[in-house]
């Protein structure tokens, strides 16, 4: 059967997306073609719109359509309290519990020296400038319960040694080699009241 060079391409793209395997993409590929063109429009300024409004909040890395993200331009939450995630995800997991009311500060990833990630591809900078101009007085490490996360948490709790703030890390109710996005409320609420103590 002829191979359909245009069907390829479009397979090609939807399998950039994460956790989508060939058989996956192919799927949703023929579900595209089968669209008329109002859904396909649709689609596409949906994705459009979304590039062109959704960035990250300035403050704390969030993503936001607005100049800061709900938590930072919130007067209710406690701005004593800094919890540093690695991802988005990971902020809006906390979120759903409703157990955490105070800020967050998102890496944009862990030290990672097989996937070439450094220090200066993270937002860890961003993170001690706000520590040194904040009314911070706790720091809590939500990085994931990986080896890279472990690592990532110890190399930030060096650098905030120095200055006068408590230090906490993520109580092990998490399971080591897990993601944060996958647990449930339970679990992640056990785990930030479990929290260790660094310094």
């Amino acid at each position: 059967m002829e191979q359909l060079k245009s069907f390829e391409k479009l397979v090609e793209q939807i399998k950039k997306l994460p956790g989508v395997g060939t058989k996956s993409a192919e799927r949703m590929a023929y579900s595209i073609i089968e669209w008329n063109e109002d859904e396909i429009l649709n689609f596409v300024n949906a994705i459009k719109n979304a590039k062109e409004r959704i960035h990250k909040c300035p403050i704390c890395g969030i993503f936001t359509e607005n100049d800061k993200c709900e938590v930072c331009s919130s007067s209710t939450r406690d701005n004593t309290k800094l919890m540093v995630v690695c991802t988005q995800k990971d902020a809006l997991a906390f979120e759903q519990t409703e157990t955490f009311n105070g800020l967050y500060h998102v890496l944009g990833g862990v030290l990672s020296i097989q996937k070439g990630i450094s220090y200066e591809q993270l937002s860890i900078d961003s993170l001690i400038q706000r520590i040194q101009t904040g009314s911070i007085k706790e720091v809590i490490l939500a990085t994931e319960p990986t080896i890279e996360g472990e690592t990532t948490a110890q190399f930030i709790a060096k650098l905030l040694e120095k200055y006068d703030i408590s230090i906490s890390r993520l109580g092990y109710g998490l399971p080591m080699g897990g993601h944060l996005d996958y647990a449930d409320s339970l679990t992640l609420s056990k785990s930030l009241e479990g929290r260790t103590k660094i310094k």
